[in-house]
Parts: structure tokens; C-alpha cells; sequence
């Protein structure tokens, strides 16, 4: 995606339909579905990712189990009430989704998985090595939407970028590059009851620091 882009927030895949549209809910008339993506990455894995659907882009699009699709849009957030706890629930909300054609989609799967954010830290970055040595930075970034609205989106840095965000503080504004990635996870019920679920992040592949807009200027003109 381009290094001047000037929304804060854009997503681009493609991929596989590998369910059935879902309803999902109604806002001023107009319904929403929700539909799960097969995303292929540069290794044989995949990632499973949800898109949330409005009516309006379904005329006349044949979203058949099993075809590809091109999706542009938005990684955007909402809260769950789930098991007596707010959960942050993530979604790609597509503003433009089209079936390819052969030449479209020799094309776009040469990177079918692209996000760009535009946003501020809003919880300081947790860094940890694992076992085998690798490091990692966890990250929760504030992305500012239209109607006063953000979205909270759960972010991983790897190696030197996992460095680098170790010293980010909250209200640090960044820029990042990356992909979005499912993961499978075991919950565990105090009655030993186990079950798998599905998070979603953003995978960094590179990130900018914006020097002059964070709390960072705000403390040295105290100070000064």
C-alpha cells in the first residue's frame, strides 16, 4: 500500500468464501453479513478472517462458497458482552467487494493480505522473548474513525520492530504496514471445560514513529 496514503485505516485482500453470508444485524434499515475469508500467506498456511458485509454490496455479486473475492475496506472493532466480560471483537468491514477476473487476481495474490494504520498507542506495548529466542512486542493501537468513533486494534511486532515498541509509550502516534493473521487459542473454564476460539491482529511488517504529534512534544514543552 502506498507510504501516502490518507485514510487512517485500509485493508485489501483476497481471498476464498469458505462459508455461507451469515446475518448479522440492521442499522437504519439497511442489513449487514457477516462471511468468513480464506487468506493465503507466503508460507502454506492460512488465515481465516471475517468480513462484514452491507445489502447494498451483495446485488448482483455471486458470493458462492468456494470463489474469490477481492475486498477493500476497514479492520474495525466493537465490543461483546461475553461470559459476564467485555470482549473487543474485530471485523473487516468492506467498503468495495468484487469477484476477479483472471488477470485481477494474478495480480492481487501477489500480496493478498495488505493494512494500513494510522493511530495512537493506548496501552503501553508489552515485549517478551520466547523460548526460542524470538521477540515480540505487543501492541494496542487507537485508530480514529469518522462520527467521533475509534477502533482498538490488537497489533505484533517481531525482532527489531518488537524492539522498537518497547519503548513506545501511550499516546505515541504511529504509522504501520503489515497483515491481518487468525490465531487459535485454548479457553479454559473453571469447571476444566476447554475451548478453542480465533483472534485476530495485525502482524507489522513496518512502522513509522511521527516525531512531532504524540504526548511526548506535550512533555517537553512542560518541562520547558
Amino acid at each position: 500500500m502506498s507510504e501516502k496514503s490518507t485514510d487512517t485505516n485500509m485493508v485489501k485482500l483476497v481471498g476464498i468464501v469458505r462459508e455461507e453470508k451469515e446475518y448479522s444485524h440492521e442499522i437504519y434499515g439497511e442489513k449487514f453479513y457477516n462471511v468468513l475469508v480464506e487468506v493465503s500467506r507466503l508460507s502454506d498456511s492460512v488465515d481465516l478472517l471475517p468480513i462484514t458485509i452491507s445489502e447494498r454490496l451483495l446485488i448482483n455479486l455471486d458470493l458462492e462458497v468456494g470463489n474469490y473475492v477481492i475486498i477493500e475496506g476497514q479492520l474495525r472493532s466493537y465490543n461483546r458482552y461475553i461470559d459476564s466480560t467485555n470482549k473487543l471483537v474485530l471485523t473487516i468491514f468492506a467498503r468495495e467487494i468484487y469477484i476477479p477476473n483472471e488477470e485481477e487476481l494474478e495480480e492481487a495474490i501477489k500480496n493478498p493480505n495488505e493494512i494500513y494504520l494510522d493511530g495512537y498507542i493506548c496501552k503501553k506495548p508489552v515485549y517478551r522473548v520466547t523460548p526460542f529466542g524470538r521477540e515480540i512486542s505487543d501492541l494496542l493501537l487507537a485508530v480514529n474513525r469518522a462520527y467521533s468513533k475509534s477502533d482498538y486494534i490488537p497489533s505484533i511486532g517481531w525482532g527489531r520492530n518488537a524492539r522498537f515498541c518497547e519503548n513506545l509509550i501511550v499516546g505515541d502516534h504511529i504509522r504501520l504496514w503489515g497483515r491481518i493473521q487468525s490465531r487459535e487459542y485454548n479457553k479454559k473454564f473453571i469447571s476444566g471445560e476447554v475451548e478453542t476460539r480465533i483472534a485476530y491482529e495485525v502482524s507489522i511488517s513496518k512502522l513509522e514513529f511521527i516525531e512531532d504529534d504524540n504526548n511526548r512534544v506535550d512533555q517537553v514543552e512542560q518541562e520547558g
